[in-house]
């Protein structure tokens, strides 16, 4: 026969719950801990035991500090100069509420901290978002930070944008700021909508602002790019790429 009077977990309306804890964002009353954020050295207050408890990277910040026994070091606010108050809000807002708001002005640094604290769900928010958003002003940046953070949804999303927008993504500065590893990403595809020498000339302009080391050899991948499958013997011209005659001179097994 079974318990009429057997436990039961319930739970309450999440919007409220946010919205109150929403209000101690930055809020002095009762705060505990401080930190001053950015070049505009602004101060943002905040309460250690949420802090602690949501990231692992603040719990340890904050126990190097009682681990000093200094009682005038434990007051002292805690310098963060290489983060925007907004950004660092925007976390703090996460941390509090499980929740974010998100701009295109601030998604990409939100990800940087999220990486940086360890805050995996906060990435993937910030990856959604960033995906949902690409342009072609942002979408090589946006790859960079993929690539970077190695967040391997977030690169194939841009790589596909990039793809449908290549003439226009070739002449930003985003491109132009590539690390070497961002544009063999974007030059291992076949599927880039630009003409093979236009695309030759928008990577020479790239070099002039970055390293030559690597140059070469992601060039000769993308121009003697295999397809899988029955006829990988045969070279492949990428999407966009009009057939020419000095294709015939490609040496296919050069190394």
């Amino acid at each position: 026969m079974s318990n009429p009077f057997h436990s039961a977990y319930l739970r309450g309306s999440f919007g409220s719950f946010a919205a109150d804890m929403r209000k101690m964002i930055n809020a002095p009353e009762m705060s505990d801990v401080k930190f001053i954020v950015g070049e505009e050295q602004k101060v943002v207050y905040a309460h250690r035991c949420i802090l602690a408890y949501r990231c692992e990277a603040f719990r340890t910040m904050f126990a190097q500090r009682v681990l000093s026994r200094d009682a005038k070091e434990a007051e002292v606010p805690f310098v963060l100069s290489d983060v925007q108050p907004d950004v660092f809000l925007a976390v703090v807002e996460f941390l509090y509420t499980n929740c974010v708001m998100l701009s295109r002005d601030i998604a990409l640094d939100v990800l940087t901290s999220a990486v940086e604290y360890g805050l995996d769900e906060l990435q993937r928010m910030c990856v959604d978002y960033i995906n949902s958003t690409l342009t072609v002003e942002s979408a090589c940046e946006a790859l960079q930070a993929a690539v970077t953070y190695r967040q391997t949804n977030m690169k194939d999303k841009c790589l596909a944008f990039i793809e449908g927008h290549t003439k226009s993504i070739v002449k930003t500065r985003g491109f132009h700021e590539l690390s070497d590893l961002a544009l063999l990403a974007i030059l291992q595809s076949d599927m880039l909508t630009i003409d093979e020498p236009d695309l030759i000339n928008f990577v020479r302009e790239w070099a002039h602002v970055n390293s030559m080391d690597k140059i070469a050899e992601v060039w000769k991948f993308h121009a003697l790019k295999k397809p899988s499958g029955i006829a990988a013997h045969l070279p492949r011209r990428r999407k966009g790429t009009r057939l020419r005659e000095h294709h015939k001179y490609l040496n296919f097994y050069h190394k």
